[in-house]
């Protein structure tokens, strides 16, 4: 992927909020994109999206829309959630993709492999983005409207054996659209950074149904241990992660704050719990770290059927 075209085209498969946010945000900095959805989302997608953000402003963008790739494009950025990725694949036939780039913005550390399986290592560029991005509901006629909540919108992404300079490109279009976006040199450490902060926040949320602020006080002796133990499977898994600078940053997010799995729990949606606490089990276990903190939240949250 180059993107030397005057209108370079990026797909994005799934327009919640994070595919939402970037399709509004690129079309906005003047990038032909197209939303691949379902037929009633795509419908509604044809109307525009709406954006509603301090940080970018409130905006609509026109955004292209279909039920499937139907030509090469330069990047295609896959936004949906682990628990739809199988199915919402169907939408993006490897034939269609050229030697475009493919980015999965997906919570968790499993999916590159899956997707590698399917497009080939040379396609599949490693990518982990911290915001917290929501769609809200509607009555299906557009416009979609994205509510963007946090005061920033960070992006890591990691080559490993895809084309470097196409994803260096790719980090100034984003950046250019205004996320903050960097090529890193780690795969590994770009997953496992959002991991070891994902998995607390998402896995304590959740099981008690409490925003950050209420987690990090009524279950602060928790949350310390689930840091810890999330920490030192990082660090197995060769990022090492300092426990005392993550409660910091959850200690300076706003109290209101929801994890989005928590917000999937609320709205009876499928939770990417095998995603996450499934995942960082799995690695805890590879590695003989003790997880118990962690193994019981999954427990029970996985009882009370969320």
């Amino acid at each position: 992927m180059t993107l030397t075209t005057s209108r370079p085209t990026v797909a994005i498969l799934g327009a919640g909020g994070v595919g939402g946010l970037l399709a509004a945000l690129l079309s906005r900095s003047g990038h032909r994109v197209v939303c691949l959805a379902r037929e009633a989302t795509a419908d509604a997608l044809r109307g525009g999206i709406e954006v509603r953000s301090r940080r970018f402003g409130d905006f609509r963008a026109v955004v292209e829309a279909d039920t499937e790739l139907r030509e090469p494009v330069d990047a295609c950025l896959i936004t949906v959630k682990h628990t739809t990725l199988d199915a919402a694949l169907t939408r993006v036939p490897p034939a269609a993709l050229g030697d475009a780039l493919v980015v999965p913005f997906l919570n968790g550390v499993e999916h590159p492999a899956t997707l590698r399986a399917r497009y080939g290592a040379d396609r599949v560029a490693a990518a982990a983005i911290r915001v917290e991005s929501t769609r809200l509901p509607s009555a299906g006629t557009g416009p979609v409207v994205i509510e963007h909540g946090s005061p920033f919108a960070e992006i890591d992404l990691a080559a490993g054996t895809a084309d470097r300079a196409g994803l260096e490109a790719l980090a100034k279009a984003l950046s250019e659209a205004g996320a903050t976006a960097r090529v890193v040199p780690d795969e590994t450490r770009a997953l496992w950074e959002k991991m070891s902060f994902l998995a607390p926040f998402a896995l304590l949320t959740t099981r008690y149904g409490l925003p950050l602020g209420e987690v990090r006080t009524r279950h602060r002796e928790e949350l310390e241990g689930l840091v810890a133990e999330t920490a030192a499977v990082s660090r197995a898994c060769g990022c090492p992660v300092d426990p005392a600078a993550a409660l910091a940053r959850y200690d300076a997010f706003p109290p209101e704050t929801k994890s989005s799995m928590q917000r999937d729990a609320e709205a009876g949606r499928p939770l990417e719990l095998d995603a996450i606490g499934g995942a960082l089990l799995r690695a805890a276990d590879r590695h003989g770290v003790p997880a118990p903190v962690a193994a019981r939240l999954v427990r029970e949250i996985a009882a009370a059927g969320q």
